[in-house]
């Protein structure tokens, strides 16, 4: 039974046909924790976890640079907020570009293995929640990046698996293998918001069909549904600090887009942002969405979507 007044602020589904609950607001480490702000993200995310969220999703290259928001979270674990392990929902992933060499990305059975042990390093940890294979290997045969999953579990270093980005016929081939061994995928991690919809078509029911949680990622697109590009570029914003966000974005086309969903937000009494937030959580299928935060006024908003 949910008795901290902390769980009293926060909506919790299971994710699956398991029987883990993930809150339904999660918090990304992608961005923001890099070195040199602990303090700022130590507030964050003690604020995330005062506030209900229990499921916090790390990668191994997430920063900048790689490996920092591990180190950061571990960190903050060991500040204090490690007295709490039991009632959180740890997640961190391998498969992106990491460390120098062959082993370094994909997912191979030795980059997989390897990038978890310096993950439970920096954090300091015994165990994940949730590992992930981050995206789908062209080469390795998905059998060896699955059957590692299924060892990684089975040698305690993780409870549960999922995978990201994985293509349907790749997914499938992922749901019924590690079923067959008894590792059954806990949950599916993709790009999935308003403007972004790819998923919809088939990854969604597909994950449904094998009982398998859905969790969203990019919910905000890079901060694009907001009102914080309508009038230009904000000096510090991601779009004029990331090479991931380009200034190519800002069409006419996503104006007017843009300002459409604020009308319908203005409409609801909420912002663009928890608008767009609200219209994720409405499916059925989802179980959670990643939310960043560069401050605990921005989370603060963010999680009044709920």
């Amino acid at each position: 039974m949910l008795s901290d007044p902390r769980y009293e602020r926060m909506e919790y589904r299971y994710c699956g046909r398991s029987g883990l609950m993930l809150s339904r607001i999660a918090l990304g480490f992608w961005h923001n924790f890099g070195p040199g702000n602990f303090d700022r993200c130590n507030d964050i995310v003690r604020y995330a976890f005062d506030n209900g969220v229990t499921y916090f999703d790390l990668a191994n290259n997430y920063g900048p640079p790689a490996g920092a928001a591990e180190e950061c979270f571990g960190k903050i674990l060991r500040d204090g907020l490690g007295a709490h392990r039991d009632e959180m929902i740890i997640a961190t992933k391998a498969g992106h570009d990491m460390w120098p060499g062959p082993y370094g990305e994909w997912g191979s059975r030795k980059s997989l293995i390897a990038s978890l042990d310096q993950s439970l390093r920096r954090m300091g940890l015994e165990y994940v929640d949730i590992f992930y294979s981050h995206r789908p290997d062209p080469r390795t045969p998905l059998e060896e990046t699955m059957q590692a999953l299924v060892d990684i579990v089975r040698s305690g270093k993780a409870l549960y698996v999922g995978i990201s980005k994985y293509p349907p016929q790749m997914a499938a081939k992922a749901y019924e293998y590690l079923a067959a061994h008894d590792v059954p995928c806990l949950v599916y991690q993709g790009k999935y918001n308003m403007m972004v919809r790819g998923d919809e078509a088939e990854i969604l029911p597909q994950a449904a069909g094998a009982g398998v949680g859905y969790v969203a990622f990019s919910p905000l697109n890079q901060g694009l549904l907001t009102d914080r590009y309508l009038k230009g570029i904000p000096e510090g914003s991601r779009m004029a600090t990331s090479r991931f966000l380009r200034p190519e974005a800002l069409t006419e086309e996503y104006r007017s887009f843009i300002e459409k969903v604020g009308e319908q937000a203005r409409q609801e009494g909420c912002t663009i942002a928890q608008y767009a937030l609200r219209w994720i959580l409405r499916r059925p299928e989802v179980t959670s969405v990643i939310v960043g935060a560069s401050s605990v006024e921005q989370l603060k908003q963010n999680l009044e979507s709920i």
